[in-house]
């Protein structure tokens, strides 16, 4: 299973990146693909490419704010969290997408 998704904060600092960071970790332990494009307050980092998203199985977006370049993931799930939910339980929130995916 392939997911990919945008994390970023309000700060665009901290959270942005631990989010990341935890939801890649967690994609490892549980058997997922996970790419993740951050966006913080150095601009777009990680970014995806049209082949991440093409064979991406659904996106997800953990944010609390509005994420740039949305428009790529159309025809694709999408579920949207606020960015503590990458942070505090990142596993949860994969087998949750996973699950509902019937992946």
């Amino acid at each position: 299973m392939n997911i990919v998704g945008i994390t970023s904060c309000t700060v665009g600092i901290a959270h942005t990146y631990m989010a990341r960071e935890r939801l890649i970790a967690s994609g490892k332990k549980l058997g997922i693909n996970v790419k993740i494009e951050a966006q913080g307050s150095a601009g777009v980092e990680y970014q995806l490419t049209d082949e991440d998203i093409k064979n991406a199985d659904a996106v997800l977006i953990a944010s609390d704010v509005v994420v740039a370049g949305k428009e790529r993931f159309k025809g694709k799930p999408l579920i949207e969290v606020p960015v503590s939910m990458g942070i505090k339980s990142p596993e949860n929130l994969l087998t949750q997408i996973k699950n509902k995916l019937g992946k």
